[in-house]
């Protein structure tokens, strides 16, 4: 009697299938736990003949052995299965990509360079760590001039008893214009981006580190004339051709005569609005014909040789072209932000 019902729960294992693991679960239950079939078949042993206990536990081993094995089998089938159904569809059509955006700053960083490059300019660029000597020194700024208090900046090996070879992070491009100068003869004609660091209170309207572009010519007979008609060129480019400079007298320790250079607002066509505080103008950069002292510090003959410079802030020209309100929102990666600016590509 129990042979037979061994043999009929033989045939039924052999054949057993699931489509999931639910479905597995429901047939372990059937056969193999405290309640299930074979369990029963184990606790019936007892009540068999003594002469057929040998042939009985014989079959009950196998029946049980080969319902393990079985579920085992579906329980891989139906992982390999589940493992098909995960795998990417490789002839599918993909989902759409969201394509970012380039910064703001990266944006009108390169929108200048290009204007620049049009009117026959080159790149350069220097180390953001470089030594005062670079820096300051060759620049035309004394060791106690008053001049490098305007840009105090982060000393990361001081040298008291030689200034020159004081390491610092540069607070302007300027060294990348004196490294030019010491390795190359006139003519030069060079604009140097790069990131520049202060040591300024960070609020909306600075920051301890902003973005430069500086720019350089040194020529035969260049004259302040030839500096005003490229700012001129330069801003009407940038910002429309109806767009006006007024160059005011100002100083700096490397040019000489030195002057800021304003820009009609593009706001309120020179009117005056509450954006250029009523004046109708802008200030944008800074500018002046290279000191005769900063070309002999750096090797060039200043009785042969003259040029001009200027120096603008990314970040300001930014402000300028988008309003944006805080110069902290520049730097902060919010994507909401930066996602204004598509468009703008």
């Amino acid at each position: 009697m129990i042979l037979d019902k061994i043999d009929q729960l033989l045939k039924e294992v052999s054949n057993l299938s699931a489509q999931n693991a639910d479905e597995i679960e429901q047939l372990r239950l059937k056969y193999l736990s405290k309640k299930g079939d074979i369990t029963a078949l184990m606790a019936d042993f007892r009540n068999v003949p003594a002469e057929q206990k040998k042939e009985v536990g014989m079959k009950i081993n196998e029946l049980k052995q080969l319902a393990q094995d079985k579920l085992k089998e579906l329980k891989e089938c139906v992982g390999q299965q589940n493992k098909a159904e995960d795998a990417p569809d490789l002839t599918r059509t993909p989902y759409p990509i969201r394509l970012g955006t380039r910064h703001p700053l990266t944006i009108v960083r390169n929108q200048i360079i290009d204007i620049f490059q049009r009117m026959g300019f080159t790149l350069a660029e220097g180390p953001e760590i470089d030594d005062d000597l670079h820096v300051f020194t060759k620049l035309n700024f004394a060791p106690d001039h008053p001049a490098r208090d305007m840009q105090d900046t982060f000393f990361i090996e001081s040298n008291p008893n030689d200034v020159t070879k004081s390491v610092i992070l540069r607070s302007h491009t300027s060294n990348d214009q004196s490294r030019v100068m010491e390795r190359q003869q006139p003519p030069i004609r060079v604009i140097c981006p790069g990131r520049v660091f202060r040591n300024e209170a960070i609020s909306a309207r600075a920051h301890c580190f902003f973005h430069q572009l500086e720019g350089l010519y040194i020529d035969k007979n260049v004259s302040f004339t030839d500096l005003k008609q490229v700012l001129l060129t330069f801003a009407r480019e940038l910002f429309g051709p109806d767009t006006d400079i007024r160059l005011r007298p100002s100083y700096f320790p490397f040019t000489e005569p030195s002057a800021e250079m304003d820009i009609s607002c593009h706001i309120c066509g020179g009117e005056g609005c509450g954006f250029c505080k009523h004046t109708g103008w802008v200030e944008i950069l800074g500018c002046g014909m290279v000191d005769p002292n900063v070309l002999e510090a750096c090797g060039i003959d200043s009785t042969v040789y003259s040029g001009y410079a200027f120096g603008l802030g990314i970040e300001r020209i930014t402000n300028l072209k988008y309003h944006v309100a805080d110069l902290r929102m520049f730097s902060e990666n919010d994507v909401r932000f930066l996602q204004e600016f598509q468009s703008a590509n």
